[in-house]
């Protein structure tokens, strides 16, 4: 479920990014913050639970980000 969640976001991320890339950064601010709070909470877990509960969510958010930078990319490099 996470997993799919992740997947729609970078997404809908990498399509806004193309079409408006100064207003993507709002809601690519939106998602880190998200997916840090995820990472915060599962990182509370004791030792290495707490380690793979929260990796899901910073492999997201760097996702994310990747996501909305390549569409920023390619916009730019449109002949427009």
């Amino acid at each position: 479920m996470l997993i799919a969640g992740i997947v729609a976001l970078c997404v809908v991320l990498l399509v806004l990014a193309f079409l408006a890339p100064r207003l993507s950064r709002h809601p690519e601010r939106g998602a880190h913050k998200a997916l840090g709070l995820g990472g915060r909470a599962g990182g509370m877990a004791p030792g290495k639970l707490g380690t793979w509960l929260s990796k899901p969510f910073h492999k997201g958010s760097r996702a994310a980000g990747r996501s909305a930078s390549a569409g920023r990319r390619g916009r730019g490099k449109l002949p427009l």
